[in-house]
This record gives structure tokens, C-alpha cells and sequence, in this order.
């Protein structure tokens, strides 16, 4: 699952997903529009449940601060995909 919220310069994205171990990692990224100022960060869950809990707090975060929700997919779509290639390019910074 990706989510991807907004603001007119911000953004904060959220992957949840399983590694090939069968753990659920929770990544956030999160930084300024059309620039390269921002991070990432990937948390190891103990489970579904929690990877769930913790992007309820994300989303009543980033409401709270004026952010709104644009995308939200399927890591296999097409979208997703293209999601995740942008999350993988921010290893490397």
C-alpha cells in the first residue's frame, strides 16, 4: 500500500509492505516539492496490525497539518510501482 499526501510545497509519502523475510516494514518519506530536502525512514512492525496503526497516526498527522491525501494504491499497480521506484531513488541521496 502507498500513500501520498500534499501540501502546495510539501509531501510525505508512506509505503507498508512485507520484505522477502515476511516482515511488515513501514517507510516514510517525506520532504519539499521539486527539491531534494527531505528523508526517509523504514520502522520494522511486528505485525499487519500495527503497520495499520501507525499509518492512522500519519494520516491524522499529516491532516492536521494542512496535507491532503492524493494518491492511494496498491504497491503492484502501475502507480505503485512508479511510487516505489521514486521511494528507492532516495536510498541513494
Amino acid at each position: 500500500m502507498i500513500i501520498r499526501w500534499e501540501s502546495d510545497h510539501d509531501y510525505v509519502l508512506v509505503h507498508i509492505h512485507q520484505d522477502m523475510f515476511g516482515d511488515w516494514i513501514f517507510s516514510r518519506a517525506w520532504g519539499q516539492i521539486g527539491t531534494q530536502f527531505g528523508g526517509l525512514k523504514h520502522l520494522l512492525a511486528d505485525d499487519h496490525d500495527q503497520a495499520m496503526m501507525w499509518l492512522g497516526d500519519e494520516t491524522t498527522i499529516q491532516a492536521s497539518r494542512g496535507l491532503r491525501k492524493v494518491l492511494e494504491v496498491d504497491d503492484e499497480s502501475a502507480e505503485g510501482r512508479e511510487a516505489v521506484s521514486q521511494l528507492s531513488l532516495l536510498d541513494s541521496l
